[in-house]
């Protein structure tokens, strides 16, 4: 994820509309959205992986209701930074899905973001049940808002 290819994202999603972070998991799929402004990132819904057509079709819903302009796609790289088979699974998930939902996709390295979002719900002390409903939709704010803000530097040094 370089700034020539955040620069294109921002781009082909256009000004004014929404974007969806995805925390893309082998059972859930945690979703954000950010406001129209691209400022704040908020967890918006947890979809229970079923079969990719229902997944796609409920993650289409939302865009659509939502005027979402792109998406931003958690890559699971490992620490050292290199792709192993959860990355090979997350670019085979947006391929097929593409046709389904042809909006731009940026990538974002999302390395702890899970780990960084639990230890902030055990330091508000939250049960394990309410941690597990809301980790992957948080971990996927977490995604959207760090690509937010790195997103509005890159605006920021252009003007």
């Amino acid at each position: 994820m370089n700034d020539a290819d955040i620069l294109a994202f921002i781009e082909a999603a256009g000004t004014g509309s929404r974007l969806i972070g995805i925390d893309l998991g082998t059972k859930t799929i945690g979703l954000a959205l950010c406001d129209a402004g691209r400022r704040i990132a908020s967890p918006l819904e947890t979809i229970r992986r079923v079969k990719f057509t229902p997944d796609v079709a409920r993650l289409r819903a939302l865009c659509e209701a939502h005027a979402v302009g792109g998406l931003v796609i958690g890559l699971p790289l490992n620490m050292d930074g290199s792709e192993g088979p959860r990355v090979q699974s997350t670019r085979s998930f947006v391929r097929n899905m593409k046709p389904l939902l042809p909006l731009p996709v940026l990538y974002w390295d999302e390395r702890l973001s899970t780990a960084a979002v639990t230890r902030a719900l055990i330091a508000a002390d939250a049960s394990r049940a309410r941690r597990g409903e809301v980790v992957d939709q948080l971990a996927a704010a977490y995604i959207l808002q760090g690509c937010l803000d790195t997103m509005r530097g890159l605006v920021e040094e252009e003007n």
